[in-house]
């Protein structure tokens, strides 16, 4: 699940995203958490799939993003698995999205969660919603590279 190359350790990756929209610009972002949020993403207990992200009175939000309770940690001191974390960006960039996701109907989806230099890190994608037709045509050229892949190998 987790794999590691310069200095990145990739926690989780929201696959889905990329097929149910087309990304047009990704963002890498910090997350303000609770120390027992941080344990249980070392552990590899986090899932963007249903997540998505949003800006408000000037502050980028990430939502219904699942962070697994720690295990060895009290009830008292765990945090709630699906809460609203701040996303921690520059105002400039934060400008911008709130411009983009506004005019043209854009969607921001976290696409990978990953440890840099030791901090939590997520990228944010800048997507637009693909039609099924769109779908269909991705699923036609995947299953074709793989067809091809096979026929080099023989």
């Amino acid at each position: 699940m987790a794999e590691k190359s310069d200095g990145f350790k990739i926690i989780c990756d929201n696959r889905q995203a990329r097929f149910l929209y087309e990304i047009l610009e990704t963002y890498e972002a910090g997350i303000e958490l609770k120390g027992t949020e941080v344990k249980a993403i070392r552990d590899g207990k986090a899932n963007l799939r249903d997540g998505f992200a949003l800006i408000r009175n000037g502050e980028a939000w990430l939502l219904n993003v699942h962070i697994s309770p720690h295990d060895t940690a009290s009830q008292y001191f765990n945090h709630d698995p699906r809460r609203t974390r701040k996303l921690l960006l520059h105002k400039k960039e934060i400008r911008t999205l709130t411009g983009k996701a506004e005019q043209q109907g854009l969607t921001l989806v976290p696409l990978k969660m990953y440890l840099k230099r030791g901090l939590v890190k997520v990228s944010i994608g800048l997507g637009k919603g693909k039609k099924l037709h769109d779908k269909r045509e991705d699923i036609k050229q995947r299953d074709d590279k793989r067809d091809m892949a096979r026929a080099m190998k023989r």
